[in-house]
């Protein structure tokens, strides 16, 4: 479909301060690229460096300035010369001015395609923000970003920025990355742009998304609190399962003109009787079921008559303290609700309600029919989700929980029912808890480690690419995710070695 395609203009920092990060810039980029070439031939790609000793572009040809702006490629359909372009990236010799590149990037789309185009257009910006803007070409800085923002609006084009952080190979003035920061900051409000900061190579793979997973509303319609005040909403998944493309049965025997060789395949039924064999109708064709030996036939209409049939639509049943709802009774998918896109009164009233419940520790149970003709009937937590920031409204979630038949208990015996000499002793579990203590991947004096927004999965790219490929040697990035950080190790040495001591591990050789 003509909504499914993407144009994509990549602006990609190539100065000085970034050197040591293009590597896993190439990397990363020209993964993307790849799997274009691979499920979306039809996109179209263009790369914009900037850092450049040379400048080449329109906007510099037409109204001057821009200066170290190269256009790499221009945007055509993805081939194998923006894969080339993007796995040998130049190392520009002077500073880069992000601003001007997202100018040029936008201008490329605008000049390409106009507002009429059917698919999605975005640009990918990569960048550590540490070089000084130029001076606006007329007017302020921040005239300049709502300007490029309303040109980016209007013409539905998307940015998303990833910011390099504490992983710069050079001094960079404090200064000049609050101002940056502040400027990128403003087009990401203005423009709802999309904003992430990275702090290491190994996240920078992690938080460029080879696909974008765009969810279909599940639900939309009123939430019906009574009925005299109902609220407009939208509902989505709040999390999409990321499918490999389906595979399609090809014939060698198509004919020369059918380009795609597809496999159609055709159902004919046949009834042998007295009479030989006959070839049934359509309308004479019904299901049947099994009823101990016999076969019961059971028209499309008899089933529509005995089959539950709710009325479509979401209504509040009532509320309760949210310590009533066991989190481990949470079931399927989590969903979100938010206000009707639009709908200033709609908004508001989610957003009160929203900021009500969570004062209270309240949460409401709802009973939701998504569709007219569901065979089911959901009953679910609804749960307030108060947002910190300014651009992102309040919404809810939503989980759906278990009737009574759905209830199992599993009762598991206590390890203190354990004999005396199968339980720890006080230095055993000491040693034990320590272990488990310098294992934390969250600890509260920094950020996350190995955070699974920005972790990728290696071993599942490469068997996508070739399921009987030999694991090739990792890069340094990839190789901090699969390996164990040998600074790290050594910090907690003593630990392991007094785990081992405390309870006899020991080193076995098998020998097949």
């Amino acid at each position: 479909m003509a909504r499914n395609r993407e144009a994509l203009v990549w602006l990609l920092d190539v100065g000085p301060s970034v050197h040591h990060l293009l590597p896993e810039v190439e990397h990363v980029c020209s993964m993307i690229v790849q799997n274009k070439l691979l499920h979306k031939e039809n996109d179209e790609v263009g790369v914009v460096l900037f850092g450049t000793e040379e400048t080449e572009n329109e906007d510099a040809k037409e109204v001057g300035g821009y200066e170290h702006v190269f256009v790499s490629h221009s945007i055509q359909v993805v081939n194998g010369d923006v894969l080339e372009t993007l796995q040998h990236l130049p190392r520009g010799p002077v500073s880069g001015d992000f601003l001007d590149a997202i100018v040029v990037g936008t201008s490329m789309l605008i000049k390409k395609f106009g507002p009429l185009y059917p698919g999605r257009k975005k640009l990918y910006l990569i960048t550590d923000a540490s070089s000084p803007i130029k001076g606006s070409h007329g007017g302020s800085q921040e005239e300049q970003v709502k300007n490029l923002a309303a040109a980016m609006s209007s013409s539905g084009i998307k940015l998303e920025s990833i910011v390099a952080r504490g992983i710069s190979g050079s001094d960079a003035d404090e200064m000049v990355i609050v101002k940056n920061d502040r400027i990128l900051n403003l087009l990401s409000r203005i423009t709802c742009a999309k904003m992430t900061y990275v702090e290491s190579p190994t996240s920078l793979l992690g938080a460029i998304r080879i696909r974008d997973k765009f969810p279909g509303t599940i639900f939309r319609g009123d939430l019906e609190i009574s009925s005299q005040l109902k609220i407009k909403v939208r509902v989505y998944k709040k999390t999409l399962e990321e499918k490999f493309p389906t595979l399609k049965r090809f014939c060698d025997e198509a004919s020369h003109p059918d380009e795609l060789c597809g496999v159609k395949v055709k159902h004919q039924f046949k009834s042998f009787g007295d009479d030989g064999q006959i070839v049934p109708s359509s309308h004479e064709v019904t299901n049947g079921y099994l009823y101990g030996p016999q076969v019961v036939d059971i028209s499309s209409s008899q089933m529509n008559a005995v089959k539950f049939k709710p009325e479509k639509g979401v209504k509040l049943l009532g509320f309760t303290d949210s310590s009533n709802i066991m989190r481990h009774h949470y079931m399927t998918d989590v969903r979100l609700f938010i206000a009707e896109p639009g709908d200033t009164e709609a908004t508001i009233a989610i957003s009160a309600l929203a900021r009500a419940m969570k004062r209270m520790n309240k949460v409401a149970i709802l009973r939701c029919v998504w569709r007219k003709g569901q065979a089911n009937v959901v009953i679910g937590v609804l749960t307030p989700n108060v947002s910190d920031d300014d651009n992102m409204p309040d919404s809810f979630y939503f989980n759906a929980l278990p009737f009574f038949e759905d209830l199992r208990e599993f009762k598991f015996l206590s390890f203190c029912n354990l004999s005396a000499s199968l339980q720890p002793s006080e230095e055993q579990q000491r040693a034990a808890d320590e272990l488990v203590e310098v294992l934390d991947l969250g600890p509260s004096d920094h950020q996350e480690e190995l955070a699974p927004d920005f972790t990728p999965n290696p071993v599942l790219q490469l068997k996508v690419k070739n399921p009987d490929a030999a694991v090739p040697p990792l890069s340094g990035a990839l190789r901090r995710i699969t390996e164990p950080d040998p600074e790290f190790l050594s910090r907690i040495e003593a630990i392991i070695e007094a785990f081992m001591r405390k309870f006899g591990v020991r080193e076995w050789h098998i020998h097949g």
